[in-house]
């Protein structure tokens, strides 16, 4: 987030309408600041329209000047999909008040509320952010198919509310009882990978402060790949590991790993594929780079 005059000492400049999106589902903790960010917000001379995102596409409000969502990345990316079906240049910005923010930990946005509203709203540069298309929406960290995804569609709503990221470990200990293997097939530039999972790193982060591909960057135009060829409990573990160990996982005899723009997956089940913590639908999928980039400050 760049800096900038205050809007409200430039008396020829229109004021801000920020349409603040929130999750109908966070805590009471989670309110609190988001009531604090509206609260600064309006003291920075911006009207605030209050809106949520919930199981329904949400809609951009017509005098809308900036877009704010006060969400985890779920939310973000439900967000995001509708500022480009709108075809307005919104820019938007990402308030962390969610169970997992890679979004705005990439970003580097402070929790501060007084602080975010000022940079938001005075940012006199932007930040392009190219995310993937797949079905009939976008993601814009990451996504995959394998152990991960099996696990997140294994944790009901309420339990995700009620433990927060512990629920997702949780899932992954009572998977690791009845282990799942199954055969994977992307392409790629005219090139086949056989696997048995997979990860699209949009951006830098995975899963909190972890990385699956020390390169990728939301502001750059392409997706990372990677692939474990074999994913046993112990192939699995040991890719983990690495991770937790701030180590790139490319290293590892049993990962392909590589950048494409499109990229196609097939099995012969329909495995869940999860985007930004969520499931969003399941094998055969086309991941497709965006040519259009986001605007975020």
């Amino acid at each position: 987030m760049g800096g900038g005059s205050n809007p409200r000492m430039d008396n020829t400049a229109q004021p801000h309408v920020v349409q603040l999106f929130t999750n109908p589902g966070a805590g009471k903790g989670r309110s609190r600041r988001v009531e604090a960010l509206a609260a600064a917000f309006e003291a920075e001379g911006a009207r605030v329209v209050r809106s949520v995102s919930a199981h329904e596409p949400p809609a951009i409000a017509p005098d809308a000047t900036h877009v704010c969502v006060a969400a985890g990345d779920g939310t973000v990316r439900h967000v995001a999909g509708a500022v480009l079906r709108s075809g307005r240049e919104l820019r938007m910005s990402v308030y962390p008040a969610g169970t997992i923010n890679l979004l705005a930990r990439e970003a580097g946005y402070t929790g501060d509320p007084r602080e975010f509203a000022r940079l938001a709203l005075a940012a006199e540069e932007s930040r392009p952010h190219y995310p993937v298309a797949l079905g009939d929406g976008h993601f814009l960290a990451c996504a995959g198919v394998g152990p991960d995804s099996l696990a997140v569609a294994e944790v009901s709503p309420d339990l995700k509310r009620s433990l927060g990221r512990l629920a997702y470990a949780l899932a992954v200990v009572r998977l690791l009882v009845h282990w799942p293997r199954h055969p994977i097939t992307l392409r790629a530039d005219g090139r086949q990978i056989d696997c048995e999972a997979f990860y699209v790193a949009k951006g830098r982060y995975y899963a909190g402060p972890w990385t699956l591909a020390p390169e990728a960057r939301v502001s750059h135009p392409t997706m990372h790949v990677v692939a474990l060829r074999r994913a046993r409990r112990r192939d699995y573990l040991r890719f983990i590991a690495t991770i937790a160990a701030h180590r790139d996982p490319a290293g590892l005899a049993t990962v392909d790993s590589f950048t494409c723009a499109t990229l196609t997956a097939e099995a012969a089940v329909p495995l869940p594929l999860q985007a930004d913590g969520d499931i969003v639908g399941a094998l055969p999928a086309t991941l497709s780079l965006s040519k259009t980039p986001l605007t975020f400050s």
